[in-house]
């Protein structure tokens, strides 16, 4: 009897020992493929997009098939008894081989997406933006302008009537990183944002002492802006502006035709082109447009409110990003007979070096308050 009792005791005994070991060996199975890369070493490196309400077995299905996991089943489990699962937030990850399950659940559960850095320059008009992010994947360029223009989405960022033409001059330049959760109209929003954050006060008293709004002040800008090639000639392309509106001359800046036809336009402008009438074509119509062509940044609308001392008129580009400022248009038509019309005076130079080395926006070349 005593014989027996003790063989089952020795039999459970050997039992619990061999079931302990099995459950040891499980779990230290999951544990080492837990902390186990699915190829180490590798360089290999895949984006990743998950999104709002994916399941877990989609999200992993999609890892194994990037290589980025090596077992579903095994996976699946981690995620199940670490509480992954529940902490899985959208996004697109960039994730590798070399990382092992750990590593992976801790991207995925952070919310920090794969950001697309997106320059707005000092010029850039919306379509130059729409065209950058289009170029990235987050947005089709036409949807943007088109957003850009909505009036609705105006009234939500805070604007009141008169609404603007467009957001065109309050997408601030800066450099921005915008991932595949945010909205086009998140983006926006961004931009919108940091011109609240540049634009002073002070900017809005000194443009109501001068006899401009807010707007006409960044509309001046713009122009300013599109037709500066060197940024230390801001001040003194302002004054001619300021001086052709003082007298009631058209401004005749070729930016602002470029820009009431920008579909249309190949590289050239035509007589036609100028004589076209749109809200913002300066050689066709008195003052301001009807809106900013470009999106200038702070030095462009200090320009606009401290314009240099001057009586200059006219100005034409000398093709390496400066300019010949004049008085009257008989000392512009000479300028333009010797910068313009002479092609040996064209030869071999270019703005575009200049633009280089000073990073600022491209006057476009041609000659502003030409009576042509």
């Amino acid at each position: 009897m005593f014989m027996r009792m003790t063989r089952k005791r020795q039999t459970w005994a050997l039992f619990i020992v061999m079931m302990f070991g099995l459950v040891m060996a499980f779990a230290g199975h999951e544990i080492w493929f837990s902390l186990s890369p699915a190829k180490r070493g590798s360089q290999d490196s895949y984006i990743i997009l998950v999104q709002k309400g994916e399941t877990p077995a989609r999200i992993t299905k999609a890892l194994v098939e990037q290589g980025v996991v090596a077992d579903a089943g095994l996976f699946h489990r981690l995620g199940r008894w670490g509480r992954f699962w529940g902490r899985i937030k959208a996004g697109e990850y960039k994730l590798s081989p070399a990382m092992t399950p750990v590593e992976v659940f801790s991207v995925i559960t952070s919310g920090i997406s794969v950001n697309y850095p997106v320059t707005v320059h000092e010029g850039n008009n919306m379509y130059e933006i729409g065209a950058a992010l289009e170029t990235t994947g987050l947005v089709e360029k036409d949807y943007f302008v088109s957003l850009c223009k909505s009036r609705p989405l105006m009234m939500q960022l805070g604007y009141k009537p008169p609404l603007p033409p467009s957001l065109e001059g309050y997408l601030f330049p800066d450099t921005y990183f915008f991932n595949r959760t945010m909205t086009p109209q998140d983006m926006i929003r961004k931009m919108v944002s940091r011109f609240g954050m540049a634009w002073k006060q002070e900017y809005e008293m000194n443009a109501a002492a001068m006899g401009f709004t807010k707007h006409q002040l960044l509309t001046l800008a713009s122009i300013i802006e599109k037709e500066t090639g060197t940024a230390g000639e801001r001040p003194l392309i302002s004054s001619v502006f300021h001086n052709r509106l003082k007298k009631r001359m058209r401004l005749q800046s070729d930016p602002t035709t470029i820009y009431g036809m920008w579909e249309r336009y190949r590289g050239n402008i035509r007589r036609d082109d100028l004589n076209e009438r749109t809200p913002y074509n300066t050689y066709a119509i008195s003052g301001l447009p009807i809106g900013p062509i470009s999106n200038p940044g702070t030095a462009a609308i200090d320009a606009a409110l401290r314009p240099a001392a001057s009586d200059y008129l006219f100005f034409v580009s000398h093709n390496d990003g400066t300019h010949e400022f004049t008085r009257n248009f008989s000392d512009h038509a000479k300028a333009v007979r010797k910068y313009q019309l002479d092609r040996t005076a064209r030869q071999g130079k270019s703005w575009r070096e200049q633009y280089k080395k000073e990073r600022v926006p491209q006057s476009y070349g041609r000659i502003a308050g030409d009576k042509r």
